[in-house]
Order: C-alpha cells, then structure tokens, then sequence
C-alpha cells in the first residue's frame, strides 16, 4: 500500500476570462487512466462546440502515467503547462481539462501557458486538495469491565473510534495513523494495565482537507 500523498477532494470547476477568452477549468480525482480518459471525454461531449478542450492527467503511486494533450492550441502551450501545475503542488491521482472559448484575442505562446496554468490552479482550488494519510484500523479486544474507560479515553484522544463490536469480549476498533502505531499500542496497554489484546486487522486511508 502506498505511503500519504495528496490529490483532490472531488469535482472542481472554476471559470477565468482572459483577454476575452473563457478558460473553464475541471478538474476531478482519477485513480485509474481509464477514469482519466472518461472524464476528459465527457467534458469534451459537453463542450462540442469550444475552441479547444485542452488535458492532462496524473494517474499511479509513483506517477508512472502522465499524459498532456493541448488539443490544437501550439505544442507545449497548455496541456503540459496544466500538468506541470499538478507536478509542483505534487498532486496524484488527478485529471484536468481547461475549455477555451476564443474571444478574439491571440495571447501568444508565453500568454497561453499563463492562462492554462492559472485556470488550472484556479480548477484546483475548486476541487480543493487533500491529503490522504495511511491508517490502521487496531483491533482492541478487552473484558466488557473495561468498556467504559477505554472508550471514554478514546473518544477525547486524537484517535478516532471506528467502531465497538459486542462478542465474547469487547471488541474496539480506533483509527490510528500510521506513525502512532506504537504509541497507541503502549498508550493502551498502560490503560488496561495490560488487560488487552490489540491487533491490527486491516489498513485504509483518511482524508484531511489542507
């Protein structure tokens, strides 16, 4: 399993007018090159009639495919610009598409790339960006005398309580990052005078909003 990264929250769209030129910028999560591609064509299909549909796309925990498209507008004007935006804010998992509607006004190349790096960031902002940290789900299993301790202190910690299954014994299951594996299982074995068995039964990410 991969280690923490960033990327964003969801859907985002965020229009800038530039020289009377309309750049509207969308911008989605992508985990797959698939989910690229389809979200790049939907955004075309109801943009049919735009000057230029320009992409680019983010997708693998060590970014292994990245694809821009400047679709018309002169080579290495938008699509690379608008992943280049995704490399500095080191977003993964992630597809842009910046539609243009021509006003009129060319901006020529070094304007071009402002534009679609800035209708980009602006998509980005809108989508907002989060960081999705690796958790482990810990399994505490404690007599049912120490129910009432353990999830009082748990739940006024900084971990989370997931969820407290009623069996044989108690089982508790809390929400620890990574990092604080160690420290949870001491915390709780100090609090259970070593009264508990604690497992760690399964890993997942959870999202902060930077």
């Amino acid at each position: 399993m991969r280690n923490d990264y960033k990327t964003v929250k969801g859907f985002g769209e965020r229009e800038i007018v530039l020289s009377k030129s309309r750049f509207i910028a969308y911008v989605n999560r992508a985990e797959t090159e698939e989910e690229a591609i389809e979200f790049i064509e939907s955004i075309k299909k109801k943009h049919s009639s735009a000057t230029h549909n320009c992409s680019c796309y983010m997708v693998g925990e060590h970014d292994q495919i990245q694809k821009a498209n400047d679709d018309g507008e002169p080579s290495g004007t938008a699509g690379v610009p608008m992943l280049e935006v995704l490399k500095k804010q080191g977003l993964k998992d992630t597809v842009v598409v910046v539609t243009r509607y021509f006003g009129g006004i060319k901006l020529g190349g070094g304007g071009l790339i402002r534009a679609y790096g800035k209708a980009t960031t602006e998509g980005i902002d809108a989508a907002q960006v989060v960081e999705r940290k690796l958790h482990h789900v810990m399994k505490v299993s404690i007599d049912y005398t120490w129910l009432g301790k353990v999830e009082n202190e748990v739940r006024n910690s900084s971990y989370t309580l997931n969820e407290i299954q009623y069996a044989e014994n108690v089982e508790v299951l809390v929400d620890v990052a990574k990092d604080d594996v160690e420290k949870f299982t001491d915390w709780m074995t100090e609090l259970t005078n070593g009264q508990s068995v604690i497992t760690c039964v399964d890993k997942k990410f959870v999202e902060f909003v930077i």
